[in-house]
């Protein structure tokens, strides 16, 4: 019998668990024990917590949201000795493959790590959609949802009080999330990072919606989405995470405060913030997490390294992580004019 690795990195996401349950149960039918390493890279790292994962202990976590294993934003490629210390303590552990979970950080250290010989095989999470060489990745159905009836919900106040509510939706480079929850959500206006804003342009927006007797307006918009006057990202400070990524926050409240100086209409924010990452996922996100952790671990048994679990279609299929994590994956021209037509 030999022992699977298995951890989960970046920011908590609904499917992890589902994935995790996956990956034992296959490992099992193959005859393999899969042992978690806790806190993604961070446990890998310092050698420390592991749990073996037996096919009693994940029977029902697959609707749990979270990850039962923990997670961190720990970047071994920025210390000294990390990429040694990731492979003594799998080595440590008698790991002779590992499978890693997580978004662009996670699995751009998974590529480094495997261009030295490391046998690592990734699979797709995050709620940004953002990966490259995948249609989808787990957690983003979820978060969508969870989204959309926020703005559901918020249409019903934002009228009954004739009010203008800004709504800040996660998407840091892409917006997805808030393209795909503005457009189910009816939102008014939607925002995206890949698109630099004009205030005045909302502004003006907003004023003909209200000349023409609708008295209140949905803006939805990306925590990334960049207005042209700024020219940068709006940012709660100056932190910055292992992996040099700005602590983003603050554009609903600053862009409610210009609407409300510029159009004198009542003008409130919302942010969503980790509202959107947390609670069970959907059946999609379920089913999405169950076949990508089976496909990885057909991929170790294969002895494809190197490899990412990808959603092509309706097929699962091997991508190599280098593709996966090139570039990102943005939001096409196209895919934002067709929501522009429902602006206003």
């Amino acid at each position: 019998m030999k022992k699977i690795g298995v951890m989960t990195g970046g920011g908590d996401c609904p499917g992890l668990n589902a994935v995790i349950r996956s990956v034992v149960v296959k490992a099992a039918t193959l005859g393999h024990e899969v042992i978690g390493f806790k806190r993604g890279w961070k446990g890998l790292l310092e050698g420390g917590e592991t749990v073996r994962l037996d096919i009693e202990d994940v029977e029902d976590i697959y609707m749990l949201g979270g990850t039962i294993i923990g997670t961190s934003r720990t970047n071994p490629l920025k210390l000294e000795n990390g990429m040694e210390q990731v492979e003594k303590n799998l080595q440590k552990h008698e790991c002779f493959a590992l499978v890693a979970i997580g978004g662009e950080d996670t699995l751009g250290v998974a590529n480094v790590l495997c261009n030295k010989g490391m046998k690592i095989v990734g699979v797709p999470k995050t709620i940004d959609n953002d990966l490259s060489a995948t249609d989808y990745t787990f957690g983003f159905d979820t978060a969508i949802n969870i989204a959309t009836e926020a703005l559901d919900r918020l249409h019903t106040t934002a009228k009954s009080h004739e009010r203008v509510l800004v709504v800040e939706i996660m998407g840091r480079h892409a917006g997805w999330m808030a393209l795909h929850a503005g457009m189910a959500g009816g939102a008014h206006i939607i925002l995206i990072p890949e698109v630099p804003f004009d205030v005045d342009w909302i502004c003006q927006i907003v004023k003909e919606r209200k000349k023409k007797g609708k008295d209140y307006t949905l803006v939805a918009v990306s925590e990334g989405a960049i207005p042209t006057d700024f020219g940068s990202f709006v940012t709660k400070d100056a932190k910055k995470d292992e992996f040099e990524r700005e602590r983003l926050g603050g554009i609903a409240e600053c862009l409610a405060r210009i609407i409300e100086e510029k159009t004198g209409l009542e003008t409130r924010s919302v942010v969503l913030g980790h509202l959107q990452r947390g609670g069970s996922p959907t059946t999609y996100d379920r089913v999405l997490g169950t076949r990508l952790g089976v496909k990885a671990v057909e991929m170790i048994h294969n002895g494809e390294f190197g490899k990412m679990a990808s959603v092509r279609g309706t097929e699962i299929v091997s991508v190599p992580i280098a593709e996966a994590v090139e570039v990102l994956k943005k939001v096409p021209p196209e895919r934002y004019e067709e929501a522009r037509i429902f602006f206003a």
